[in-house]
């Protein structure tokens, strides 16, 4: 009966274990570099010093307004930022993983060329990993919102 009862015992270790790390991999499954929903941007999504994951802009398809400058980020409500060049942006902050939930969540998404920044979670469908799905949401209420998907790159 003990060793019935010590075989049990490490076999539930070695379950929670092996649970643990299945989910440590697959919160770092959001890393990498999507087409937006435009195509219009690339956005690299990684992991802070902090766990929680950011995304940035990598690439642009048009960098540049029609007079060969930089595109910035002239509708930012905050009028020190409004100069700030689009390419290189950080649109993705404060996300963290909710193992239970599978999801992304209690981020925020800045979109550039409406200059509104809106709470947020991302997701995958199932095991598709090629396409991320981007939900943004107003005033805490997660169904006032629109979902978009980005398509992975790599």
């Amino acid at each position: 009966m003990k060793r019935v009862s010590i075989t049990l015992m490490a076999s539930v270790v070695v379950f929670a274990s092996f649970a643990w790390i299945v989910s440590a991999l697959v919160a770092d499954d959001v890393k990498g570099t999507y087409w937006n929903a435009d195509k219009t941007a690339q956005i690299r999504i990684y992991k802070g010093t902090n766990d929680k994951y950011y995304g940035k802009i990598e690439m642009l398809t048009a960098p540049n307004n029609p007079d060969g400058t930089p595109k910035k980020d002239p509708n930012n409500p905050k009028a020190n930022l409004r100069d700030r060049d689009r390419l290189g942006m950080v649109i993705m902050n404060g996300f963290t993983w909710n193992a239970s939930e599978q999801k992304w969540e209690k981020g925020t998404i800045y979109d550039p060329t409406e200059g509104k920044t809106y709470d947020g979670y991302i997701y995958f469908e199932g095991d598709n990993k090629k396409v991320l799905k981007l939900r943004g949401y107003v005033m805490g209420m997660t169904w006032l919102g629109r979902t978009s998907d980005w398509q992975r790159i790599k």
